[in-house]
């Protein structure tokens, strides 16, 4: 009986950190590497773009970008509220785009629906050798 009821404990103690743990990754973005290129002919400058998925209601750490990268950012579907700089917080849906000046500071990048998902394609024009495109601020 007593092993019983430790067990049923147990169980539902490893339920609920199962259940925390896919909240807490539910909250976040999702970047994934799409292209890398060096330009040939703007020598030391590489393209590189990434996809970040945001689930609903997820949203990236504020952060910085890095310092020589200029950025292209294009919504494929959803919406996303973003702030870059000193700029008003916006929403940009899908189709819409916003580019970023090198070291740019995002300190809102989020899903604006906590229903749906939102994907963003960011282009980033970057020195080659920098291969930190954000640093979460602190």
């Amino acid at each position: 009986m007593i092993i019983r009821k430790i067990l049923t404990v147990l169980c539902g103690a490893v339920a609920i950190l199962i259940a925390a743990d896919a909240v807490a990754h539910e909250t976040g973005d999702i970047v994934k590497p799409n292209f890398e290129q060096a330009i040939p002919n703007l020598p030391g400058k590489s393209l590189v773009a990434v996809e970040v998925v945001y689930p609903p209601g997820g949203a990236s750490a504020p952060h910085v970008h890095a310092k020589s990268a200029f950025i292209y950012a294009y919504v494929v579907s959803g919406a996303i509220e973003s702030k870059v700089n000193d700029g008003e917080v916006r929403v940009y849906r899908s189709g819409e785009s916003w580019s970023e000046p090198p070291g740019a500071s995002h300190s809102v990048s989020r899903n604006a629906s906590k229903t749906r998902s939102a994907k963003l394609l960011a282009i980033f024009v970057v020195d080659s050798n920098d291969k930190e495109l954000t640093t979460p601020v602190r």
